[in-house]
């Protein structure tokens, strides 16, 4: 039978929104929305992939104990996603959000099975099959309107294999992104579903350590219009540590701590922009945030 156009407003109309996903990261008020994507960015080792997990995490798990429990696509391009990793953080949130009267282990495992139910892996090797898979997401995308967010680790991860092969031309070494931003674009738009995306800085010039050169967006100006919310990651040096974790507990000290700058803008305000700066350590449950 086939849907009028008023079932299917009110199907996606029904996709969960995404705004209250992590309060201590984003603005007041400035989560992301239906049609939104958020960049995270930083060089390696500056707990992108931590924050992602954390993120990734909160979606599936149940609203019983604080998650979103909504469906999510992850796209691995970089073919890092550690599966025992993450299943080792649902476990600890599950452990430590379950009541005081101790459940059997079989219930514990079906509680961990439901949150990873919620979650579709796929690889990609190259920008050609990351758009076509976006094109036969879009099945799934008009079916499942529990399906809220996709993640992308990376979206940059080809960057310097459209380089080459785009030669000299410019248009031709961003084509192939170019097309996916595009496509997702209007699956945003069609959808309403939120986007999370890695990137990682790189250095585009030997004048020197200038942080500000390898904070600047790079990737095709296609995609940098999708972004409305930037976090800019980075691990902080061994003093500013300390002092970081100066108010903390004993374990906090002995963290390493990282920071994230978030830029937000509205998607229906792309002028008006909010701030915000939050700090956090890695522990074998996730990620633990340091309070101001």
């Amino acid at each position: 039978m086939s849907e009028s156009g008023a079932q299917l407003f009110a199907r996606l109309e029904a996709r969960r929104s995404l705004k209250d996903i992590e309060p201590r990261l984003f603005p007041e008020d400035g989560g992301p929305d239906h049609g939104e994507v958020v960049e995270l960015y930083g060089t390696e080792g500056t707990g992108k992939t931590e924050l992602l997990y954390h993120l990734l995490c909160r979606c599936v798990l149940p609203v019983a104990i604080g998650g979103l429990e909504v469906d999510v696509v992850f796209l691995d391009t970089d073919y890092s996603l550690d599966m025992l990793r993450l299943v080792g953080i649902l476990e600890s949130r599950l452990n430590a959000g379950r009541s005081s009267s101790s459940p059997s282990a079989a219930s514990d495992e079906a509680a961990l099975r439901l949150c990873l139910s919620r979650l579709l892996v796929i690889h990609c090797s190259s920008s050609s099959q990351l758009l076509l898979t976006l094109h036969f997401l879009e099945t799934s995308l008009s079916s499942r309107p529990g399906l809220a967010l996709l993640i992308i680790d990376s979206i940059s991860a080809f960057y310097w294999l459209d380089r080459c092969e785009g030669g000299a031309s410019l248009a031709k070494q961003e084509e192939k992104l170019s097309k996916c931003a595009e496509l997702l674009g209007r699956l945003l738009r069609d959808y309403r579903i939120t986007v999370f995306a890695t990137c990682h800085a790189i250095r585009r010039s030997c004048s020197g350590p200038s942080s500000s050169d390898s904070d600047r967006p790079y990737l095709c100006r296609p995609w940098q219009q999708l972004v409305t919310h930037r976090l800019l990651c980075s691990r902080q040096e061994a003093a500013s540590n300390m002092a970081a974790a100066a108010g903390g507990s004993r374990e906090q000290k002995r963290q390493q701590v990282f920071t994230v700058h978030c830029t937000s803008s509205s998607s229906s305000s792309p002028r008006m922009k909010a701030y915000r700066s939050s700090s956090f350590y890695v522990t074998d449950g996730g990620v633990e945030f340091i309070c101001p």
